[in-house]
């Protein structure tokens, strides 16, 4: 505040500070009297009788002529109300009547303006406003005199406050930046009124030094020299630099609009200099942390940096561009790296200075990066997603650094940087590929390619190389298009990526064919697919800066259509023109109308640009242009009007190419093609445009149309001119356009599209040679066709097609079932509709599944090429999991059985080879120490070792099948008062198939299917063998399989042969009626030229051998010749399961004996105390089991199963499971033989294998559930599918009450046995086994009350009591609310006598 004047009267503080105003009049030769400071002048007037009156070349200009000054003026004293002005005496003396109004005039506006100035000092903004206005107004008019009131103001009052002194560098200013010259005086005084205050420290901090800094500025749009001539002073003195300076030469560098033409070269030439003479700091430690420091001082707000702090980076890269030491260089650059990423100014700012210092020191720049790149915050910070603490924010765009400064080096390098591209560009798709992606990642990286594309644009000798990376960054940008919002449009984002595209379609070497297939869809897909412009405005109307989405779209427009001219520039051949076509034709078939128009123009456009251009070679045939004739045809009947005029004029522009091509040898005549074609229909409607334009196109009255005649015929006439000049494969193709139309919702559109595939029917049928592409354009129109007699007609015509090509409309039908949709499925259940035609699809899906890429090498972990897999071959691997289930193909699937078994492995084998990426598995139940494994029988010195069953993780958490009947009710006791809570048994459900996944799907509703993702390869071709199975009757195979959680095995290729092997031993152990026909067709696999399949024919073979059905196809002899000549196999996994083959006991009937008499040596094993040992024991007696059978092994199965059942309640968990394996084994290998005492031993197990079933060790549950399968089979229990079912995926009360009634129900006679075991099962330390054992005692209770209470003692009773209290507590409501039930129920019987 300016307080310490406001007490002074007005006329006395005017006189002083008027007095001082003079004293620096840059137009005055020397010091006037009156002014303050300057000995030499005269003596003032009397402060009360003075005010300053400076004379400002502006108001003399005002005035037009000069005021002359008088010294007889000067002491005249004035009446005490009016202002007597102090002048020189010169002026004083000259000065006359007209000549004193004009000085009056200026007295008084300089008056004004010191006021004004003094009321800067204010409080109140709106004044201040208009205090600021009037001064920048009167600086307009007359800048002089505002700019000698200011300096004489500011000389007055030196202790004005730094507000205020702050307003008045504002308007200072602006005063300065009015004036169309300053002069010399006033350049020196104001530089050095700035100079001195821009480093002041004051309460505003920076504010106050920008004010004063941007005075300076307004200097330098008079005379920049002198003030660089100033700051370079300052910069050099060693010390580093205020903000202040830095600032100054951030907007002398940043705003050019301060430089005259040709100036600004001059400036960076003189800073390129001051980097030279500033290198010298670099080695100066606290300049150098100072610059540090600036460098990395957080911005006031992180959307803008300071302009101090973006010279900054300038000023850095230059300085180190000048250094010779490429030390120093890369010490810097890494302690710049070092600092943080976190906002993205900084991150431009640190690219920037990277991208300066590589113009001189491009090896080391680049060496510094690389460093960067694999130091440990960069690998953190790649696909890191979880930030633990802020700190790591500093890295986690890092990458985008990195990009930025790829980009920057490309800029400044300039030709030096053509042999770095390739590796620039794959560092720029390692970082957005492994970078964690979010906007920051996107605009970093389009920023950095734009401005290397640019750079090798603009280098000439750029076509001279051949840059192998172009094709990576094709595929980073296809990714970045695809990830771009698909309902808006706010950015550039899309028109400059696809300006890159077109850009690198330009270098060498040239793309393929699949590459710009890629690059087609996804550009035509991201702009063609975009919602209606007014739309796409409201997506912007919350914004503060909305962009114009008309401009924008336009621009995106434009840059598509360049691509496809770039295109066809490159390649002008009609191959290449039918290609864009070809992309082109699903938007033309569009049921948006602004979909249908965008496709339309860019046809259009495409077509006039080769029929003014004359690209394409005259010499071509120009051929498969059917389509296109086709889809403009009927879009001339759109009833979008601006789509037919574009129609017509593209196939008036067609017509001319077609013209031109056919006349090779006559002359050409060039017919200038119109610029727009006419905006009204021939009645006269308006053409209503679909939305793209904002406004509609002016309607001439007249259209000026070429002299050509097709433009002046109707759309049906243009129509059949270009048919005139098609061949006949062409005309073909037109009639097999309109499927296309059989979906529309347009009822005229969808009886024409009838008509056209009737005549094509007609014309062509049986004949046809293109059946592959009319079976696909069907499968494309299915699925919106909503006429069902139009649906039944396409699907019709397949099945008449399938009788003659079968081949191509299953190899056609491939290409579009992944993923497969129900209108899809109804096209292959129109191929099978006719059974011995069923049976041929069948056949043809098999060969197609033999056409398998070469999986890649073992080792080879690098990307796979496109090729790899074979998409039909995948194709097929799904149909033939999908067929299973089609009705059509039911009879054909089961007689098929053998070929779909080994093609099925074989193709399970493929699937692993080729390390494609499976589903993510829940998590596996661990594997229990030391199991044994299937065989890899190694060296067979003499006698072989002995295989080893294996024990089998628990099965993986399958998708809930269709649950059992809820939760049964236990039944009321007759004898006893019934109880409302009791629930009452229910009537056993009869035998359910497998569950199987229902597959043919409702009609979906036109337009509204979305097909769900499909699964990987491998596990499509898992569930293909688990539905064989289940569909053709083979629920047991599956059975033991899913209960071992078998399918587990077949998912790496070291299990793969073990899973194999399991199942062809369920196979023979379930007496498979299948056994002779695999057998018969796995005899000529042993031949096949594919490793797998061999691999696949000699795992089965060798676990068929111990099938009695083998002999009936395969002698003894006739076996060991086969597997002798797969000794000679050049696989070696075939030769090693041919020589474990070779020694099974059925060709070495004395190892019987041998095998028998090892048995009771391995009994005595068990009661070792190593576990592993006892494990590996019981695996071994288990495969001794297996290799004997059940004739050999019946003598020893009572003492086996003995010892293994008393082993059932060890306390270690892998000898548990081993027992459960082994006496699972033994009752498996005795099936079908009657030995009672086995029997009662196998009675005696299932009470503690049922309970078991709840064991804590997931390895004992899962023996324990196939056990207890197997002990189920051996005693014929009914409803053997169902209790399948319940072990396999039911949980719950329901599922363990169905488990209880199978068990007394086939086992009453050993009631007795049950319940003391269950009873016993109550002092189990295992919470779930005694939770299992009390309610399976429960559900006795509630069914046999009278034989529960005659057996149970009160000991018992009162351990039931208190186990019944505990379960009360239970975690789980279902079990509370049984335990309360139960103890209510329990004391009735207790209470009986």
């Amino acid at each position: 505040m300016d307080g310490q004047h406001s007490e002074k009267s007005q006329s006395d503080t005017t006189a002083d500070r008027t007095s001082s105003a003079m004293s620096q009049n840059p137009r005055a030769a020397q010091r006037q009297a009156g002014t303050r400071g300057n000995p030499e002048g005269d003596a003032p007037c009397p402060a009360s009788h003075r005010i300053s009156s400076p004379i400002s070349r502006s108001m003399k200009d005002l005035s037009c002529m000069k005021v002359p000054q008088d010294p007889a003026h000067r002491d005249k004293q004035a009446h005490p109300t009016t202002i007597l002005l102090c002048k020189s005496r010169s002026s004083q003396a000259a000065l006359m009547p007209k000549e004193h109004k004009m000085f009056m005039e200026e007295a008084y506006n300089a008056a004004i303006c010191f006021k004004m100035l003094r009321d800067l000092n204010g409080s109140d903004p709106l004044h201040l406003k208009y205090i600021i206005k009037k001064i920048k107004g009167m600086a307009y008019r007359a800048p002089n005199l505002v700019l000698e009131t200011i300096h004489d103001y500011l000389v007055d009052n030196p202790e004005i406050s730094s507000r205020h002194k702050f307003r008045l560098f504002h308007v200072l200013e602006a005063v300065i930046e009015a004036s169309n010259s300053l002069e010399e005086a006033w350049q020196k005084s104001f530089m050095q009124l700035a100079l001195e205050n821009m480093t002041k420290s004051t309460e505003l901090e920076e504010v106050y030094q920008d004010a004063a800094s941007d005075v300076l500025l307004a200097i330098c749009r008079h005379s920049w020299r002198v003030v660089a001539q100033h700051l370079e002073t300052e910069v050099l003195t060693g010390v580093f630099p205020h903000r202040s300076l830095l600032y100054v030469m951030g907007i002398l560098t940043s705003n050019e609009a301060i430089f005259n033409e040709g100036e600004k070269a001059c400036w960076e030439e003189q800073l390129a200099q001051l980097a030279v003479k500033s290198v010298q700091f670099l080695n100066t430690d606290m300049w150098s942390k100072e610059l540090l420091s600036a460098l990395t001082k957080p911005d006031r707000t992180h959307q803008e940096q300071p302009p101090e702090k973006a010279f900054l980076f300038i000023y850095y890269g230059l300085i180190l561009q000048a250094e010779d030491n490429s030390t120093t260089v890369r010490t810097h650059l890494r302690k710049l790296l070092d600092t943080s990423h976190q906002w993205p100014k900084q991150r431009e700012g640190i690219a920037l200075t990277i991208g300066l210092a590589a113009a001189r020191h491009l090896d080391h720049v680049w060496a510094v990066l690389e460093q960067f790149g694999r130091s440990t915050p960069i690998k953190w910070s790649l696909h890191s997603f979880c930030l633990k603490n802020a700190e790591d924010l500093q890295w986690k765009w890092a990458s985008s650094t990195i990009l930025l400064s790829y980009g920057q080096m490309a800029v400044r390098a300039k030709a030096h940087i053509l042999p770095w591209v390739d590796n620039i560009l794959s560092r720029m798709v390692f970082y957005f590929h492994y970078s964690s992606w979010d906007e920051t990642l996107k605009q970093s990286f389009l920023s950095a390619v734009l401005m290397l594309v640019g750079a090798v644009s603009r280098n000439e000798g750029a076509h001279s190389y051949e840059f192998s990376q172009v094709s990576e960054l094709l595929d980073c940008l296809m990714v970045l298009m695809e990830k771009e919002p698909r309902d808006t449009l706010c950015t550039p984002t899309r028109q400059q990526t696809i300006h890159i595209i077109s850009n690198l379609c330009k270098l060498r070497p040239p793309l393929d064919l699949e590459k710009k297939s890629q690059l087609l869809s996804t550009c035509l897909h991201s702009v063609l697919a975009l919602p209606l412009l007014d739309v796409l405005e409201k997506h912007t109307c919350l914004f503060l800066e909305p962009p114009n989405i008309q401009t924008l779209y336009n621009k995106t427009s434009s840059a598509l259509d360049q691509l496809l001219q770039s295109f066809i520039m490159q390649s002008p051949t009609t191959d290449e023109l039918h290609l864009l076509l070809s992309h082109l034709y699903p938007w033309l078939a569009s049921e948006k109308a602004q979909e249908r128009q965008r496709a339309v123009d860019r046809s259009t456009a495409l077509l006039r640009f080769l029929s003014h251009s004359h690209s394409l070679d005259p010499k071509e045939d120009f051929r498969r242009i059917g389509q296109l004739v086709g889809m403009l045809g009927i879009l001339c009947q759109d009833p979008d009007r601006a789509i037919q005029q574009s129609s017509v004029e593209g196939l008036g522009h067609l017509y001319q190419l077609l013209i031109s091509q056919t006349a090779r040898a006559a002359p050409m005549v060039n017919a200038q093609a119109p610029k727009q074609l006419s905006p009204a229909s021939v009645d006269g409607a308006p053409v209503w445009s679909s939305g793209d334009q904002k406004t509609a196109p002016p309607t001439p009255p007249e259209m000026t149309f070429p002299k050509d005649h097709i433009f002046q015929l109707d759309s049906s006439q243009v129509i059949k001119e270009v048919m005139k000049h098609l061949t006949k494969a062409e005309l073909t193709d037109l009639i097999w356009t309109a499927i296309e139309g059989l979906g529309s919702a347009s009822p005229f559109r969808v009886q024409a599209a009838a008509d056209m595939l009737l005549t094509t029917i007609r014309e062509h049928g049986a004949k046809l040679e293109t059946v592959a592409n009319l079976g696909r354009a069907i499968h494309l129109q299915l699925c919106s066709v909503c006429i069902p007699q139009a649906k039944e007609k396409a699907l019709h015509a397949i099945t008449l097609l399938a009788q003659n090509h079968t081949p191509e409309l299953v190899a056609t039908f491939l290409d579009f079932s992944v993923p497969l949709d129900s209108h899809a499925f109804c096209l292959w259940r129109a191929l099978g509709a006719e059974q011995p035609v069923s049976r041929q699809v069948l056949a043809v899906l098999l060969a197609w599944l033999q056409e398998r890429a070469l999986p890649p090498g073992p080792r080879d972990s690098g990307p796979q090429p496109k090729d790899k897999p074979c998409p039909r071959s995948l194709a097929a691997m799904n149909m033939l999991h999908e067929l299973q289930f089609a009705r059509e193909f039911k009879k054909a699937v089961q007689e098929a059985f053998p070929q779909l078994l080994l093609a099925l492995l074989a193709q399970l084998h493929y699937t692993l080879e080729l390390h494609l990426p499976q589903e993510p598995h829940l998590p596996q139940e661990p594997l229990l120490p030391q199991e044994p494994h299937l065989p890899r029988e190694p060296h067979l010195p003499q006698e072989p070792h002995l295989l080893q069953e294996p024990h089998l993780p628990q099965e993986p958490h399958l998708p809930q099948e269709p649950h059992l009947p809820q939760e049964p009710h236990l039944p009321r006791e007759p004898h006893l008062p019934q109880e409302p809570h009791l629930p009452q048994e229910p009537h056993l459900p009869q035998e359910p198939h497998l569950p199987q996944e229902p597959r043919s799907a409702p009609e979906p509703q036109p337009g509204h299917e979305a097909p769900e993702a499909m699964p990987s390869p491998h596990s499509t071709s898992l569930e293909a063998l688990k539905s064989l199975l289940s569909t053709t009757g083979h629920w047991q195979d599956f059975a033991h399989l899913e209960l071992q959680g078998g399918w587990k095995l077949f998912s790496t290729i070291d299990t793969y042969p073990q899973g194999v092997s399991l199942l062809a031993r369920a196979m023979v152990q379930n007496h498979c009626k299948q056994i002779k026909a695999v057998t018969s067709q796995l005899l000529p696999n042993l031949q096949s030229k594919e490793a797998r399949e061999r691999k696949v024919a000699i795992l089965i073979l060798t676990e068929f051998l111990y099938s009695p059905t083998l002999l009936e196809v395969l002698p003894r002899q006739a076996a060991l010749i086969v597997l002798a000549r797969s000794l000679r196999d050049p696989s070696p996994e075939v030769r090693v399961l041919s020589l474990q083959g070779l020694g099974n006991i059925l060709f070495h009937p004395e190892k019987e004996s041998l095998l028998r008499r090892q048995l009771p040596p391995f009994l005595d094993g068990f009661f070792q105390n190593n576990e592993q040992v006892v494990v590996q024991v019981m695996g071994t007696v288990s495969d001794v089991l297996h290799r004997l059978g059940a004739h050999s092994a019946a003598a020893q199965s009572l003492g086996v199963a003995i010892n293994a059942r008393s082993f059932f309640d060890d306390e270690r968990d892998g000898i548990r499971a081993a027992a459960m394996a082994l006496f699972g084994d033994l009752v498996a290998t005795m099936a079908g033989k009657e030995i009672s005492s086995l029997r009662t031993q196998v009675h005696q197990s299932m009470v503690p294998l049922f309970l078991h079933l709840k064991d804590h060790c997931p390895g004992v549950v899962t023996q324990a559930k196939f056990t207890l399968y197997r002990c189920a089979v051996l005693l014929r229990w009914r409803l053997r599918h169902t209790l399948f079912c319940t072990l396999a995926w039911e949980r719950g009360l329901s599922a363990r009450h169905f488990l209880w009634t199978c068990l007394m129900t086939h086992s009453q006679e050993e009631f007795g046995i049950h319940l003391a075991q269950a009873l016993s099962y109550l002092h189990s330390r295992h919470r779930h086994i005694k939770t299992w054992a009390a309610l399976f005692i429960g559900y006795t209770i509630c069914y046999h009350p009278q034989a529960v209470s005659q057996m149970v003692s009160s000991v018992d009773t009162n351990l039931l009591f208190s186990t019944f209290e505990d379960l009360k507590k239970d975690p789980e409501p279902s079990i509370r609310v049984f335990a309360t039930r139960q103890l209510y129920f329990l004391q009735k019987v207790a209470a009986r006598p």
